[in-house]
């Protein structure tokens, strides 16, 4: 269910690392450059992202700088020939949450990932708790004050994604390429439905609630 973004311009890093993560239960796509990077970003939801700094073009910095300006929550880990000081200190004072210098043991690369989701509130055990809120993303159970709530399994993925990024604003396109099929005949206004349901469902649970970002889609706000 975790989507990680690596951004590695050495081609055979880049597989290694997607390829060790994929084996970990990870869903990975690999990135050669920035460039790609901000269209993947931009098209799709992604759980964590890993970039080097030193990269033709754009460099990482740079791109942490627009990822935080897009996304304060998401996981960035920085892998990286850097080991100076003053290349630590700046990343950590942009944004980036956990720092790697290469060459990275990759069983502590898996590590790390695992660490940084759990600190994204994205549990490792896929339960996610809020207030009376309980879901369990194995079992695809939702409970509200102890009471079974049903949801269909699409139902069940989008509030779960929503209320993993609370204040993160999701585009219908976004929700779309990630829980429908890539054939689906369905449009983007299908999201307006199922929030719809998803609304009514939840009701009984007032602590949080399933704001629309008009002109762009949703986001789920803690109370």
């Amino acid at each position: 269910m975790f989507k990680v973004l690596v951004v590695e311009d050495d081609i055979e890093l880049n597989k290694i690392m997607c390829s060790v993560l994929n084996k970990n239960g990870y869903t990975t796509k690999g990135c050669l450059n920035v460039s790609d990077a901000y269209d993947k970003f931009a098209t799709d939801i992604y759980d964590l992202i890993i970039s080097d700094i030193m990269m033709p073009g754009v460099d990482g910095f740079e791109f942490a700088i627009s990822v935080r300006n897009i996304n304060q929550e998401i996981p960035i880990l920085f892998v990286t020939a850097r080991d100076d000081f003053l290349s630590k200190q700046k990343s950590f004072g942009l944004g980036v949450d956990d720092y790697m210098v290469k060459p990275i043991d990759l069983d502590e690369l898996v590590l790390r990932v695992g660490a940084l989701l759990r600190r994204a509130k994205i549990a490792s055990s896929k339960q996610l708790e809020i207030g009376s809120l309980k879901m369990n993303a194995d079992e695809y159970s939702v409970s509200i004050g102890g009471e079974f709530v049903a949801l269909t399994v699409r139902e069940f993925n989008i509030l779960y994604k929503l209320l993993s990024y609370p204040k993160k604003t999701f585009t219908r396109s976004q929700l779309m390429d990630e829980f429908w099929d890539a054939d689906t005949s369905s449009g983007p206004r299908t999201v307006d439905v199922y929030i719809t349901k998803l609304r009514e469902k939840m009701s009984a649970c007032e602590d949080f609630e399933i704001v629309t970002v008009h002109g762009l889609g949703y986001k789920a706000v803690l109370k």
